[in-house]
């Protein structure tokens, strides 16, 4: 789908999360934004399912941004199920190309309000080691933002940040 006038084309990442955060939601897999990663990467999405698979969502909101990512490939190791999150208005056309993996990744279509999973990804499990340690990072991370959250002074007395 090409970019056309019937979409907003100014929707933003956070819009995007919003969209998928809520999918998720409905979809009894819960999420957190901009997940640091062992590899010194960042996962936009990363959450775990009811069945405990790791999902990650890497969120792309320009043709510029999409074809330009040279690192995503490094986030298929630290989850079960990748998917790309785009905005409506994004050419998916890409992504069907062996560039992108189209066999390994799923696809999200999101706009502030809710989003439609366009293609499943496919489950490809990680080692039962790995999926420990990310689902523990992950509690982790979320605990902490949960504490901060209701008291921003806690980090004071945290070695973690």
């Amino acid at each position: 789908m090409a970019e056309t006038d019937s979409f907003p084309t100014s929707l933003a990442a956070p819009d995007v999360a919003r969209g998928i955060g809520r999918l998720f939601a409905r979809n009894d897999i819960w999420c957190l934004a901009e997940m640091p990663l062992r590899c010194g990467r960042r996962a936009d999405l990363m959450g775990i399912d009811a069945k405990g698979h790791v999902v990650i969502v890497e969120i792309k909101v320009s043709r510029a941004d999409l074809l330009g990512d040279g690192k995503w490939t490094d986030y298929l190791e630290y989850c079960d199920r990748f998917y790309w999150g785009l905005p409506p208005a994004l050419d998916r056309a890409p992504l069907e190309t062996e560039a992108f993996l189209p066999d390994r990744c799923g696809v999200i279509v999101a706009d502030g309000y809710d989003a439609e999973i366009l293609r499943p990804a496919p489950l490809r499990q990680i080692a039962a080691a790995r999926r420990k340690v990310e689902t523990e990072r992950l509690a982790r991370a979320s605990l902490r933002r949960l504490v901060t959250l209701g008291d921003p002074q806690t980090l004071q007395w945290s070695r973690a940040e």
